[in-house]
């Protein structure tokens, strides 16, 4: 899928790596950057900044809202015309407790914003994609989607959920022999202020190198990238050894399950 002359919509575009994924859009000759995130003043300072780069829409959405997702796509289109590429970026982590300790706050916030969220979003846009047999669809899941890890269980089971319905639609529109394509990424930790306090021996994700990635599937019509690459290797041993030796050389000599222990997140996260 080619970006030039596309419209480009990012969920949590504000920030992170939607913010520099709307950035190398706009670079590759986009014909607008549509900005979907739930903070206003997130919205117009990213609008200020890459508008030397293109044209840049903001609005104030709630993804986790459908009635309010259908009523903002309808403007869109108004406003900016037919949607080309969707990526569903938003995302939210609450916090390091482990599973005993969340409330039903925390744990339907994170399921709603992670998993319903990029549904809703996506139903909204596919059927004109589906029409114009023309577009893509692409969801940032994560690691933590495809690897259980202590202290994030709601968050790996939103992104276990986001990964199974993502990769389940492009089977779907295989089987329609549509155009329309869909790409699930899956990234390890990325500095955003996300995770914060994360410690992990693997480095983490630079998020231009990531926000490079993704681009680039994009493009490349990708059905499923793991970011970094050798993250698979992890998976394949997942399969080969017995759970009591991988969770003690993967959980406790190189530290996976204790990666969240520091953890503080980024604190304005908890007021938006």
């Amino acid at each position: 899928m080619k970006f030039e002359n596309a419209n480009v919509l990012i969920t949590g575009g504000a920030s992170g790596i939607g913010k520099i994924m709307g950035r190398m859009a706009l670079e590759k000759g986009a014909k607008c950057f549509i900005i979907w995130d739930i903070n206003a003043a997130g919205i117009e300072a990213a609008r200020e900044e890459l508008s030397s780069y293109g044209k840049v829409k903001g609005f104030v959405v709630n993804v986790a809202d459908n009635n309010v997702v259908k009523e903002m796509y309808h403007k869109t289109v108004q406003e900016c015309g037919d949607i080309d590429i969707l990526i569903n970026c938003a995302g939210v982590i609450t916090s390091n407790k482990t599973f005993d300790l969340q409330t039903s706050d925390e744990i339907l916030r994170t399921i709603n914003i992670n998993t319903i969220a990029p549904m809703f979003v996506a139903r909204a846009v596919l059927p004109d994609m589906l029409k114009r047999n023309k577009g893509h669809l692409c969801t940032i899941a994560s690691a933590g989607g495809m690897l259980s890890n202590p202290k994030m269980s709601v968050y790996a089971a939103s992104k276990w959920g986001v990964i199974g319905w993502s990769d389940s639609v492009r089977i779907e529109l295989q089987e329609m022999k549509s155009q329309v394509r869909m790409t699930t990424i899956a990234p390890y930790y990325i500095k955003t202020g996300m995770f914060d306090g994360v410690k992990s021996v693997f480095p983490i994700l630079e998020p231009e190198h990531v926000a490079r990635k993704v681009i680039r599937a994009i493009e490349k019509n990708k059905t499923f990238k793991g970011i970094p690459f050798g993250f698979h290797f992890i998976r394949f041993w997942q399969t080969v050894l017995p759970t009591r030796v991988f969770d003690f050389f993967f959980g406790k000599v190189f530290g996976l399950y204790h990666a969240m222990d520091n953890f503080t997140g980024r604190k304005e996260t908890a007021k938006a």
